[in-house]
C-alpha cells in the first residue's frame, strides 16, 4: 500500500486535477448557533428524513389496497424514530466501536456522531414488527410501504455527512475533477464518497422505489418493494465501500478479511433482498379490491 506522501506524488505525476478543498466550501456542521443552544445539520437530516417518510406514507395510504390506516402510520412514526436512533447508535457500537458498550456515558453522546445504517435498519424492522403485531397488520406489506420512504432519509443523512466533513473516501490518484481534500484526512485527494452514497443509496434508489410504487403494480406483490430496496441498497453500499475509507479502528479488519465491515454487513442483505423479490414475483398478486384497514 502506498504511503500518503507516495500517493500524493503519484497523483501529481498522473496529471490529476488540483483537488478541491472541502474547507473552502464554507461548510459547517452547525446549522444554527444561539450560544446556549446549537442545532446541527446531522440532526436536521434525521428529522427531515423522518418527516418526509411520514408524509410520503400518508400519501401512499390514500391509494387502493393500503395495508395501513392513519393510526398505524402515527404509531410507526413514533416507534420507527426510536428504532432508528437506538438501533443506529447500538449498531454503531456493536459493529464499529465495541468499546462504547462498556462506557454508557460515551454511548449516549449521540451529538458527537456515530450511527450505523444497519443498526438503524434493525431497529426500524423491530418497530414495524411491533406495530404490525399490535395492529394485526401484514408485516411484509407494511415493510413494502416503509421501504419506499427510506432512500429519502439516506439522501439527507449522506449529505449531512459531507457537510460535516466526515466519512470521507479513500485516497485516489484519479484525474476526475471532483477529488477533494478533507480536514483531518491529510493533504491528499480523496473520493467524496458521501456524495456517491447520497446519489446511489438516496437519489437513484429512491427514484426506483417511487417508480415501482406509482407506475407499476409492485405494491400488489408482497415483498417485491422491500426486496428491491434491500437488494438495491446492499449492491450500492457494497460498491461504494471500494471508494469509502474504512473506519480507522477497522483498517486491520478490512485488510485481514479482504472486505470492509460495511461490505460484510451487506452480504446477508443481498440474500434477504433477493429472497423477497423472488417471493413477490412467484406468488400471485393480491386482488385489487382489497379493503384498507379501519382508521
Amino acid at each position: 500500500m502506498l504511503s500518503l506522501s507516495a500517493a500524493a506524488a503519484t497523483a501529481v505525476s498522473a496529471g490529476a486535477h488540483t483537488p478541491l478543498q472541502w474547507a473552502s466550501l464554507g461548510l459547517s456542521p452547525i446549522a444554527l448557533d444561539l450560544g446556549f443552544f446549537t442545532i446541527k445539520w446531522y440532526s436536521l437530516a434525521y428529522l427531515a428524513g423522518i418527516m418526509l417518510g411520514y408524509f410520503q406514507v400518508a400519501r401512499m395510504m390514500r391509494q387502493p389496497g393500503s395495508p395501513l390506516a392513519q393510526r398505524h402510520a402515527d404509531d410507526l412514526f413514533f416507534y420507527a424514530t426510536l428504532g432508528i436512533i437506538l438501533g443506529g447508535r447500538l449498531g454503531y457500537a456493536a459493529f464499529y466501536k465495541p468499546e462504547l458498550l462498556t462506557d454508557p456515558s460515551q454511548l449516549v453522546r449521540l451529538w458527537e456522531g456515530g450511527m450505523s445504517f444497519h443498526g438503524g435498519l434493525i431497529g426500524t424492522v423491530l418497530a414495524i414488527a411491533w406495530v404490525s403485531w399490535r395492529g394485526g397488520l401484514n408485516f411484509v406489506r407494511t415493510c413494502d410501504y416503509i421501504s419506499v420512504c427510506v432512500p429519502g432519509g439516506l439522501f439527507f443523512g449522506r449529505c449531512a455527512n459531507f457537510v460535516n466533513g466526515e466519512l470521507w473516501g479513500r485516497v485516489t490518484d484519479s484525474t476526475v475533477p471532483w477529488v477533494m481534500v478533507f480536514p483531518g484526512a491529510g493533504a491528499i485527494p480523496r473520493h467524496p464518497s458521501q456524495l456517491y452514497e447520497a446519489l446511489l443509496e438516496g437519489l437513484v434508489l429512491g427514484l426506483v422505489m417511487l417508480f415501482l410504487f406509482w407506475k407499476t403494480r409492485a405494491r400488489w406483490r408482497p415483498g417485491l418493494l422491500v426486496g428491491t430496496f434491500t437488494l438495491g441498497y446492499a449492491l450500492a453500499r457494497f460498491t461504494i465501500e471500494y471508494y469509502r475509507e474504512p473506519d480507522s479502528q477497522l483498517h486491520d479488519f478490512a485488510l485481514r478479511t479482504g472486505l470492509s465491515m460495511g461490505q460484510w454487513l451487506t452480504l446477508p442483505m443481498m440474500v434477504v433482498g433477493l429472497g423477497f423479490i423472488i417471493r413477490g414475483l412467484v406468488r400471485p398478486p393480491l386482488a385489487v379490491s382489497i379493503q384498507p384497514p379501519a382508521s
